[in-house]
């Protein structure tokens, strides 16, 4: 057996598409650890948010002892949606427990999680759950899961079947067979004489897996020579915490079975905490891994421990060198905390009063800051509402409970788009938007309008022109008198505004000609069709001035009405922006994204295999931005729940027709 690191905690991270069965696994955990039954709703996500759709939607800590050891278990959300929620947590954990549905069909929801953990370099073991309602042979679904995977998958076990549901499984690394009893540990039995040479192929083929990546087994293989019991141990623990290899247990977490085997791996494999410490790059100090708001108990860091035990009232270092201390600590069981003096290296526990900290931040003990190492992935919003408190007296309140939701959940942003006069809150999809929205309402007593994006549209003119315009206005005492005339004429795409001088003479005086180029920018803020206007070159040819009434105001004047009068003679042409997307979509779902993408009014650029996803594709596109509003949301609907997007402005296109008219319509004051 391999040497175990006794005296730290460890954590484990549940992780998998929603419905897998992970809340069940970490409950069925705690039962077989502790012998005795879990409540409901005693672990895993209460919130209201979560009992409504069925499935958790932020992380989840609960912990126990078995044999002697203490663990914390992560339960993670499973949707895309809530991504955001897992980055930071998963660097810091030991080993992350994928668990996985037995239908092949459903084996591409497991590759956005095993991506992520392959990228951070977490190592990670696969248990099939609801091996109860499995049908068929282990071999086809391990073959179905094998693309998804970039380490091979190493069966560790293989089912043994009564009529045609799993009864129970073999061992392959400790040669022993268990047979399944409702409510009670497996229990051992010989291995059945028609499943021997099954066992022992099968057993084989787990050697040959692992000496892949060991050449001293190779040989042993190679000259017949059977490696010893401790040896294999040995190699599975390595190889596993090197990533290399992907070992696959099996069970039923409803029921409890193969639960206990699965403890015992883990008592025996999961790597000690100074490997997580490494990939984050902490010394000594506390991880945080989630930052919430606990009511009365403020804000609550949820972090781990690392290089020594960490008291209540500890002193830390933030990143951004500010000086903060540990205001009481908890441990953390569902949605109860339990306050303790001190913390386990490894412990995952509540910090209070650490408000400056966020989640993937280190809070050093060293008396020296430190920066994370760990190779988070950042994500960008896919979906944003404009908001708007229906109760004006809210507004106040609605700017601190954002702030508070933000902190808790790094997927949500908050940007004020002033040209547009909007406060928009995004997300990673509309889920997860209208998730936040809830807790608003419920948490903070604040109700929402929300209102669809507004598109930044701009106007260009139709053509060149030239323009003679005139200000004068005479109302006792000095008047105001201007007279320009000026150049108009299109640029290409993107140039923006240029404004030239050409006046020779003192035709307008030389200190008079910026306050033109001024008035002409006042009258580019709104076009014709209501919006601002662009790509365009304005000259200034001619003047005429007053002695006594001419003035830098009216020319300022003179300038805006002479680039009003010009767009009122040429026209003007509505522009969109067009963005760029990359979408990533399973292959079998490509054909529909793309159709989707066109309906859209998308122009499709290019489709090729996503770069180290097998089963995936790479779709380039352009798309105008007023048509991305809910692209999320159909483009789910599309995948399986898999796919995603990222968007960057481009360049602007004309639009013309019914789309002008009526993003025109939505300009005008009241609309």
């Amino acid at each position: 057996m391999a040497i175990r690191d006794t005296g730290s905690v460890r954590a484990l991270a549940l992780v998998g598409p929603t419905s897998s069965g992970k809340t069940a696994l970490m409950e069925a955990l705690l039962q077989a650890a502790t012998g005795q039954a879990v409540r409901p709703g005693e672990v895993g996500d209460s919130s209201p948010e979560a009992k409504a759709r069925g499935h958790s939607v932020e992380l989840n800590l609960a912990g126990f002892d078995f044999m002697g050891d203490r663990y914390v278990v992560v339960d993670c959300p499973g949707s895309l949606e809530f991504c955001a929620e897992i980055d930071p947590a998963l660097p810091a954990v030991d080993l992350a427990i994928v668990v996985a549905d037995p239908d092949p069909a459903k084996v591409a929801l497991l590759q956005p999680t095993l991506r992520e953990l392959e990228h951070l370099g977490v190592p990670h073991a696969l248990f099939i759950n609801k091996m109860d309602q499995a049908r068929g042979a282990l071999s086809e679904l391990l073959e179905a899961l094998a693309p998804v995977s970039s380490a091979p998958l190493v069966a560790r076990q293989i089912p043994t079947w009564s009529g045609d549901k799993v009864s129970g499984y073999i061992d392959l690394a400790l040669e022993r067979c268990f047979v399944y009893r409702p409510g009670k540990p497996s229990e051992q039995v010989d291995i059945p004489g028609d499943l021997r040479q099954e066992e022992a192929d099968a057993r084989f083929h787990m050697l040959e897996q692992m000496a892949d990546f060991d050449d001293e087994l190779m040989e042993q293989l190679l000259s017949d020579v059977t490696p010893s019991r401790d040896v294999v141990f040995a190699d599975l623990v390595r190889e596993m915490n090197e990533g290399v290899i992907v070992p696959v247990f099996f069970g039923s977490a409803q029921n409890g079975f193969g639960v206990r085997r699965l403890l015992k791996a883990l008592r025996h494999e999961t790597p000690p905490p100074t490997r997580a410490a490494d990939r984050i790059g902490i010394t000594t100090g506390a991880y945080v891994m989630k930052a919430a708001y606990a009511g009365q108990s403020g804000k609550l860091a949820y972090a781990r421990i690392f290089g020594a035990r960490l008291a209540d009232g500890a002193d830390f270092i933030l990143p951004d060198g500010a000086r903060s201390r540990a205001g009481g600590l908890s441990q953390i069981q569902g949605s109860a905390l339990r306050k303790i003096g001190e913390a386990a290296i490894g412990e995952i526990c509540a910090i209070g009063k650490v408000e400056q900290a966020g989640a993937g931040q280190i809070l050093s003990t060293t008396g020296q800051p430190q920066a994370v190492r760990a190779a988070v992935r950042a994500r960008r919003p896919l979906f944003a509402v404009a908001l708007a408190a229906k109760n004006r007296n809210d507004d106040v309140r609605l700017s601190g409970a954002l702030a508070k939701l933000i902190e808790e959940d790094p997927g949500l942003s908050l940007t004020h788009d002033a040209e547009q006069r909007q406060v928009l809150l995004s997300g990673q999809g509309e889920g997860h938007v209208r998730l936040a929205l809830e807790r608003l309402k419920r948490r903070f007593g604040v109700d929402i309008d929300t209102l669809q994006p507004r598109t930044p549209y701009r106007e260009t003119i139709a053509r060149g022109v030239e323009q003679r315009s005139r200000h004068k206005k005479q109302s006792g005492g000095h008047g105001q008198f201007a007279d320009i005339t000026i150049e108009v004429r299109p640029l290409p795409r993107g140039s923006g505004f240029v404004f030239n001088s050409k006046i020779v003479g003192g035709a307008v005086p030389k200190h008079w000609i910026p306050a033109v180029e001024t008035g002409v920018r006042d009258g580019l803020a709104k076009g014709p069709k209501g919006f601002p206007v662009t790509d365009l070159e304005v000259t200034l040819l001619d003047g005429q001035t007053h002695s006594v009434d001419s003035s830098e105001m009216a020319f300022r004047t003179v300038g805006r009405l002479a680039i009003e009068e010009a767009m009122a003679a040429t026209g003007s042409v509505l522009l969109e922006p067009i963005e760029k997307l990359t979408v990533y979509s399973p292959s079998p779902s490509a054909s529909n994204v793309t159709s989707a993408l066109t309906a859209r009014r998308g122009q499709i650029l290019g489709l090729a295999p996503r770069e180290d996803w097998r089963g995936w594709e790479r779709i380039e596109a352009y798309l105008p931005q007023s048509e991305r509003q809910g692209l999320i949301a159909e483009l789910r609907g599309l995948t399986q729940g898999l796919g995603a997007f990222e968007a960057d402005f481009d360049h602007m296109s004309e639009l013309h027709g019914r789309l002008a008219d009526e993003a025109a319509e939505g300009a005008r004051p009241g609309v």
